[in-house]
Order: structure tokens, then C-alpha cells, then sequence
């Protein structure tokens, strides 16, 4: 049997993985990536002596396909505290474990949040999801996480002051318009497990999956302009004859036929500042509850993981949904906010870089925990993967990436 041409298009995780699986099942396949370096959407920079994500991005334990896929000993995770420091109009305050453990929140700093029947609502959800398994939460009838909080009875004083803050910095928007099969999944991940980074920066993620491969080919800055049946084609002119094709890229940027079928993808703009030092002094979220404020999240990285600094300094992430203001003006705004926060003068606050992201995740409608692999298949040729397929997490892009491998696999087999 003659060896087979299978192309993966995308060296993100989903590539990755799909690489991983196609490697178990005997084939050497090829990535092609556009850019230099492994890791799609998930990349860190070396900047000025500290580690910068692209984006804020927080790894969750209890995802099930990163315990199939990745050592978190290895990784040398360092992990958030659970809960938050709420920035407050009057003042600041922190509220501890509430999506793990809320019957155990100091009651003092949870009512400036919630009720105590939020606390026990709180606690109801969390048990219930312990028993309801990722299939049943993505087989549920969908709705808005808004109106999911509404009906489940939680008061407007802890939707407005935590639910609302913490979640559109996952969801990224701010009305949590999400289906709450995805509110579902993520408030069980995180009541199960605990959120982390590398200590090393984000990128060690993906290249972890990387050292798994032994017989696949890499060949970066090799751009895809376009495929057609089974020929695939480079920005450079070169056409590749391919015998099967994982595409784990945007799909509508080189198949004609895709143009128009996605909803607009959801964007962060991800600021980072230094710092002499840390006005949090501990590895948790800051959240900034409201809509008057540019400032959805903050977290001291360094406090998180003491690598991502090696100057002394402290760094700073800041997360702003969205904002029309130019990159300067931007930065003074964010600025002027921070020092509102911390009572710390705005020109301490010195800034680093910042990363525009216009594809941070996908806008899915219809939120799926997997699919059948015969739904990755766009024609006998070519298959899908991508988190668009499920659901906008790590997890889902692991999952889409395991699940074109089996279908690129089923299609070679033969049929009697």
C-alpha cells in the first residue's frame, strides 16, 4: 500500500492533535503553518524581560481532552487562587471559592457581591452539575446564560457584581448572551478543577503536544491560498497534491465555498503594563463590575507565575472587551482607570505592549460538547477541525482535532 499524502493546514492545537491521532494510526502527516511557530491562537512573546500571552488565556484542569493530551506536572502549571477581587465602586473586596466551595465564602465579603440565597443557589448549581455529565449539559435546551441566571433565581445584585464580570472576560461579551450550555460546562470545569498557566507562558502548551509527534513534517511560513478538490494551494505559486486534507485553520480564508456560512468571531484587545510592584499581591482575577469602565479583567501574571518577569518588575494583564479608541488614547484611558482602582498614580503604570485579537474565539450558535466524525467531512477529500465545530475553549479545539483524525482514518478504510 502506497504511502499516503495526508496535509493538516493549521499547526494550532487542533492541528496538533489531529497530527497526534493521524501519528497512532501509522500515517506521517504534514503541517502546514503560515507562521513561524506552533500554537494558532495560543502564542507568548519574550518581551522586554517578561512573558506575554497573546491574549488572557487561563488553562482549566478538568477539561476533559487536555488529561488525554497533556502532563500538567510536566507543564509546571501555576494556578489562580478561585474567586475574585471585585473592584467595587465604594471599595474593593475579595470573595474566595465561589464556584468550587460557595457555602464556605466569608459571608462578610460575599454580601457586598450576593444574598445568601445567592450563596445557596450557588451551591445548589454546583451539585447539580457535579451529577449532570458534559452530554446531558450540551443535549440541554438552549438559552441565554442571562436569562439562565434569571430563571434559576439569582438576584440582579450577583449577576451584575460577579456572573456578569467574570463571564463575558470567558465569553467575551458583555450581555452573556451564550447559550448557557456553555455557561453550564464552564462553571462545572471550573468547580472541578483549577485554572492555571504554564509557568513558562501559554506556549508551552502547545509545545507539549509538538514533542508527542514523531514522523510528522512541519513546514512553517507556508501560506495556504486556496484548495481545490485535492490540490492544495500556496501563496507562493506551489500547488501540493494531497490525498487527504485536515483543514484546522479558518476554513472560509481558503475554501471558496465556506465564504459567509461563520457568525463574526468574538475580539479582545489585551493590554499589558508594568509595575513596581503588584497592587493585588496574590494570583487571582480582578474583576471590575459595571458597564462604565473599559476594564473588564485584571491579573498580575507575575503574581501567578513569578517566570513571567524576570526584571523585578511586576506585570500586569488587562483585558478590554472592546473600544473604538486609537491605540494611544487606549492606553491613557486604561491608564487613568487603573490608577482609579489601585490609588496608584496612572504614569507608574508603564506600558509593555498590546495585542488587538481580532479572532479570539469563534461565535458558535448552536454549542456542541462533540460530534459524529462524519460531520467534519466536507467532501471525500477534506475534513474539518477547529473549536467552531463545538464551542469556543481548548478543550473543543482538542476534541474537533481528535475527531477529523478518526474521520480522515474511517475514510481510508476499506468498505465490504
Amino acid at each position: 500500500m502506497k504511502e499516503q499524502n495526508v496535509y493538516i493546514i493549521g499547526a494550532g492545537i487542533a492541528g496538533l492533535v489531529a497530527a497526534i491521532e493521524l501519528e497512532k494510526a501509522g500515517f506521517s502527516p504534514v503541517i502546514l503553518e503560515g507562521s513561524d511557530s506552533v500554537g494558532g491562537r495560543i502564542k507568548t512573546d519574550l518581551v522586554d524581560g517578561f512573558l506575554l500571552d497573546h491574549g488572557f488565556q487561563v488553562l482549566l484542569t478538568a477539561y476533559p481532552e487536555v488529561k488525554k493530551y497533556l502532563d500538567l506536572s510536566e507543564l509546571n502549571l501555576k494556578y489562580f487562587e478561585p474567586g475574585a477581587i471585585v473592584f467595587g465602586e465604594k471599595e474593593t473586596f475579595i470573595i474566595s471559592d465561589p464556584l468550587r466551595n460557595p457555602l464556605k465564602v466569608v459571608s462578610m465579603a460575599f454580601s457586598h457581591v450576593g444574598t445568601f440565597l445567592d450563596k445557596v443557589r450557588m451551591f445548589n448549581l454546583t451539585q447539580m452539575l457535579k451529577n449532570k455529565s458534559i452530554d446531558e449539559i450540551f443535549n440541554e435546551p438552549s438559552m441565554t446564560t442571562h436569562k439562565y441566571l434569571i430563571d434559576y433565581g439569582f438576584s440582579d445584585q450577583i449577576i451584575t457584581n460577579f456572573f456578569k464580570p467574570f463571564f463575558r472576560g470567558i465569553f467575551l461579551e458583555k450581555d452573556l448572551k451564550t447559550s448557557s450550555r456553555m455557561f453550564e460546562f464552564v462553571f462545572k470545569m471550573f468547580s472541578q478543577g483549577l485554572g492555571g498557566i504554564p509557568a513558562k507562558g501559554m506556549i508551552e502548551v502547545p509545545n507539549m503536544l509538538r514533542k508527542q509527534l514523531k514522523r510528522t513534517e512541519f513546514r512553517f511560513n507556508t501560506k495556504v491560498s486556496s484548495l481545490l478538490g485535492q490540490q492544495i494551494q500556496l501563496e507562493d505559486g506551489q500547488t501540493l497534491d494531497a490525498d487527504r486534507i485536515i483543514v484546522a485553520t479558518q476554513p472560509d480564508k481558503i475554501m471558496k465555498q465556506l465564504q459567509g456560512q461563520f457568525a463574526p468571531s468574538r475580539s479582545v484587545i489585551t493590554l499589558y503594563f508594568s509595575l513596581q510592584k503588584s497592587f493585588m499581591n496574590r494570583a487571582m482575577l480582578g474583576l471590575v463590575p459595571g458597564d462604565n469602565h473599559l476594564i473588564n479583567n485584571l491579573v498580575f501574571m507575575s503574581d501567578v507565575s513569578s517566570a513571567y518577569s524576570t526584571n523585578g518588575r511586576a506585570l500586569l494583564s488587562v483585558s478590554v472587551l472592546n473600544s473604538h479608541l486609537k491605540e494611544k488614547e487606549l492606553i491613557k484611558a486604561v491608564q487613568t482607570e487603573l490608577e482609579t482602582l489601585s490609588r496608584i498614580n496612572a504614569e507608574y503604570f508603564k506600558f509593555v505592549k498590546s495585542y488587538y485579537i481580532d479572532y479570539a474565539i469563534p461565535t458558535v450558535e448552536d454549542m456542541k460538547g462533540t460530534i459524529p466524525f462524519t460531520e467534519t467531512k466536507i467532501s471525500d477529500h477534506v475534513f474539518l477541525a477547529g473549536d467552531y465545530l463545538l464551542n469556543g475553549s481548548i478543550n473543543a479545539a482538542m476534541a474537533s482535532g481528535r475527531i477529523a483524525a478518526e474521520a480522515v482514518v474511517h475514510s481510508f478504510t476499506p468498505v465490504y
